[in-house]
């Protein structure tokens, strides 16, 4: 009997998969086909939602991208019934497609199920190997030797601190305490990431999994997972995987028979960035506002309640299962010598194949950007990536064939992150790019520190005199005293790295902060206020189609003879440019 598989996350949805997948249901019952139809959650691949898996009754497999409800029923008649696959749609199979460089370069530990398994069902997780990893370790390690094999695989924190898990573990383990904890961090806030928002949606119980392990050895019988709210297909599948675990008997009391216990509880979080920083989260698990507060004491020692309490984020969590079943060895295999292992990253921006691709340590940016994400879109120059989202900052194209490790992005003034890459093209403006995300950070501020509070706004407000043609001179080496002020006087770590942005932009493409500010330009023609519009009379058809376009009436001239712009009217709406076909209008 062939399976069909509806790729129903967040992205799938958002593309319209809900309807896809009605058309499918629709087809089966009104034919009475006889196939088993299934949900899954995001494979990887994105930017080819909704995805569609066909699976035979020899087991090939073969993914459809783009389904719209059209599509699924000549893919119901066609493959389903007529056993006869429609290649041009198919973009993965036991066939080469030109989609394979997409994974060709990948290793997904963490998206090993992702788009694979029934994320609401705890036996399909079961039956690829799920729950195994607990059950050896409490037969076979005792929590040193658990903490120990963490140690061993190298693997760090993957929400952006990249702190040793290992020595994390360890430090919980000892603190002293007659009650312990343990948190998964899924506040997950910057712009452009959605890998663990996928991994919830697509896998639960690999996190929760991974979260019992870590229970067990540092001593905790209680924990949570912090999910913001915005996220609530991630939360539903949480509490359902949640329920099925209790059912089982695989959380609770005396799990697999052991002396362990753990319950788990979700706290839906109100989506404030600051609350990604450890000690505002747990204020915000324990009812009061998201606040940082000063370090020592950490969480290990000091945490939720006053107890100790280890703090991973979701994609940590998730290779923990892999890692026990597979060894620290075969995970230390991947990477360099200072970053084992594997990084799941969401590529965004402009980019010809957006997702999730989860890619070995020490892999360039060039090879993410061109081999996995097929390139810049619409065949732009490529100009930078954006890691690390609001706390991280921009890496030019010169600097592709970098290395992805701790090291090497922290060299830059970027930082890891928990691995959002935003890719930018020869049209985005560096300075304005600099403002929306300092825009973000002076937004998301709790106030808590004046530095963090009033400097931020200050910066923010040079960055808009800037990008409104009102820069002035001074203006450099001011935004550059103000980020130092506010990198050396917070206390978390969104004010310590909120000038990132500016300060990588200013070191790497200074060149057009000059230009906004002396010459009144924006090199790249993106900012509203710097750009003007003419028509060129030599190609300009006299079509007339820009006249009509344009919302202020700016545009002037007669049919068939070369129409002008009125740029005092002008609200540089770009709407000419959009409209002529002729390739007449400039922007300037």
């Amino acid at each position: 009997m062939k399976t069909i598989k509806v790729g129903l996350g967040t992205c799938g949805v958002s593309a319209g998969a809900e309807k896809t997948y009605e058309a499918v249901k629709l087809e089966i019952e009104k034919q009475n086909i006889q196939v088993v139809l299934k949900e899954t959650g995001c494979n990887g691949m994105c930017y080819r939602e909704p995805l569609v898996e066909v699976i035979d009754e020899n087991r090939n497999s073969y993914v459809y991208g783009e389904v719209t409800p059209e599509k699924a029923r000549r893919i119901m008649n066609e493959h389903v019934l007529g056993d006869t696959p429609i290649e041009e749609w198919i973009v993965q199979s036991t066939k080469p497609v030109e989609d394979d460089t997409f994974f060709k370069k990948q290793n997904r530990i963490v998206l090993r199920n992702c788009g694979n398994i029934d994320p609401n069902s705890i036996d399909e997780y079961i039956a690829v190997g799920g729950y195994q990893a607990i059950q050896k370790v409490l037969k076979e390690y005792t929590p040193e030797q658990v903490i120990d094999i963490m140690t061993r695989s190298g693997l760090r924190g993957r929400g952006g601190g990249g702190f040793l898990t290992g020595m994390k573990w360890k430090f919980a383990r000892e603190a002293k305490g007659d009650k312990k904890y343990v948190i998964c961090n899924a506040d997950e806030g910057d712009p452009g990431a959605f890998m663990d928002r996928s991994t919830l949606e697509s896998d639960p119980h690999s996190v929760l999994e991974g979260m019992m392990i870590c229970a067990y050895a540092i001593g905790a019988d209680e924990a949570y997972i912090y999910c913001r709210a915005e996220y609530p297909k991630a939360v539903q599948r949480l509490r359902h995987s949640i329920r099925e675990a209790l059912a089982r008997g695989y959380l609770g009391k005396n799990i697999f028979g052991s002396n362990f216990s753990l319950t788990i509880k979700v706290k839906e979080g109100a989506g404030a960035f600051v609350c990604g920083e450890e000690t505002a989260l747990i204020a915000s698990i324990e009812g009061k506002r998201g606040m940082p507060r000063f370090r020592p004491p950490f969480p290990a020692q000091s945490g939720l309640w006053g107890k100790p309490t280890n703090i991973n984020n979701v994609e940590t969590f998730a290779n923990i299962p892999w890692i026990i079943m597979n060894g620290p060895e075969a995970f230390a295999a991947f990477g360099t010598e200072n970053s084992k292992g594997t990084k799941v990253f969401a590529l965004a921006g402009k980019i010809k194949r957006g997702g999730l691709a989860e890619v070995p340590m020490g892999i360039t940016i060039n090879e993410i950007v061109y081999e996995i994400g097929g390139g810049i879109k619409d065949d732009k120059k490529f100009k930078a990536v954006q890691m690390g989202g609001p706390s991280g900052g921009c890496i030019p194209a010169s600097m592709g064939d970098l290395q992805i490790d701790y090291q090497q992005i922290n060299q830059t003034g970027a930082i890891m992150g928990s691995g959002g890459l935003v890719v930018m093209d020869e049209t985005t403006c560096m300075v304005d790019m600099a403002k929306f995300f300092l825009m973000f950070t002076q937004d998301e501020s709790c106030g808590k520190c004046t530095f963090c509070r009033i400097g931020t706004k200050r910066m923010l407000e040079i960055l808009e005199r800037i990008t409104d043609g009102h820069g002035q001179e001074g203006d450099i080496e001011l935004l550059q005293e103000l980020a130092y002020q506010i990198k050396n006087n917070t206390i978390c770590g969104l004010g310590q790295t909120a000038p990132n942005p500016v300060l990588t932009t200013l070191k790497y493409f200074g060149d057009e902060y000059v230009a906004h500010i002396r010459d009144k330009k924006c090199p790249a023609h993106s900012c509203s206020a710097l750009v003007t519009y003419s028509i060129d009379p030599n190609a300009c058809k006299g079509c007339a189609m820009c006249i009509k376009a344009c919302p202020a009436e700016a545009i002037t001239g007669e049919k068939k003879k070369a129409h002008e712009i009125n740029t005092a009217i002008c609200v540089k709406c770009g709407k000419c440019l959009e409209t002529c076909k002729f390739n007449a209008v400039i922007k300037n």
